[in-house]
């Protein structure tokens, strides 16, 4: 399937869903569901590299996942300490600075100081930026951000006449990347699921059945040229 490299978006985002319901259909486990959906992490973030794309931001455990049974949450913290640790050389080759955004102070002290260790060692890499959200709810982001702004005025770091989109921007723990050009979700669901709230705002939304176990190069492809057939005119006219 060929690809416009002319049309790509500059910051795709992707909400892995699917994982159980693969597994389940298969008579496996949902460990297993969970393994193979961090295989096609991988496959999806060498096929971005290759193409091009700048940003590829993924939401991997949500603030409402704490709420799963403790082995399956003791499961995903093992499965992310060990894919970050796993591939830290092969991004170092790639030339990928991996960003995990996030209540990151609810992660088990390991997976804390794996996270401080990968995003300090690839900070200065200008290829793709990769960014897992963890422990990551976006209302939490928009509150937290909100705290923040209400303390440096009442500090009078800041002046309330100040605030403004560009400003409220700065202290999202997205600070650092450019809205979402493209919004992926598998499994058939059509929903945002509190993910980059203010961030989506003009994304265009792609929703496929396909579950992302199950998510290969060619359904990569599907997004980005339904991204590059859309018209985009940010509430303006051609």
């Amino acid at each position: 399937m060929n690809i416009d490299k002319n049309k790509l978006p500059t910051h795709i985002a992707i909400i892995m869903d699917g994982n159980g319901r693969w597994a389940k259909s298969k008579g496996l486990t949902r460990q297993a569901g969970h393994k193979k959906g961090s295989e096609t992490l991988i496959n999806v973030v060498q096929q971005a590299n290759e193409l091009g794309i700048k940003y590829l931001t993924v939401f991997a455990f949500s603030t409402e996942n704490w709420r799963r049974p403790k082995k399956e949450i003791d499961y995903l913290m093992n499965l992310a300490s060990n894919m970050f640790n796993s591939h830290r050389n092969q991004f170092k080759k790639m030339n990928i600075k991996t960003n995990v955004i996030g209540d990151l102070t609810r992660l088990p002290y390991k997976l804390q100081e794996i996270v401080k260790d990968v995003m300090f060692r690839s900070k200065d890499r200008d290829g793709l930026v990769f960014t897992v959200a963890l422990s990551y709810g976006s209302r939490e982001e928009i509150v937290s951000t909100t705290k923040k702004i209400a303390m440096d005025i009442v500090n009078k770091e800041i002046d309330i006449n100040e605030l403004n989109e560009e400003l409220f921007n700065s202290y999202l723990y997205t600070n650092s990347l450019p809205d979402v050009d493209l919004l992926i979700r598998t499994s058939g669901e059509k929903r945002i699921s509190n993910f980059l709230l203010w961030q989506v705002s003009y994304s265009e939304l792609y929703f496929t059945d396909v579950c992302w176990p199950d998510f290969s190069r060619e359904e990569f492809y599907k997004a980005i040229n339904f991204f590059a057939k859309n018209e985009r005119r940010f509430g303006g006219l051609k």
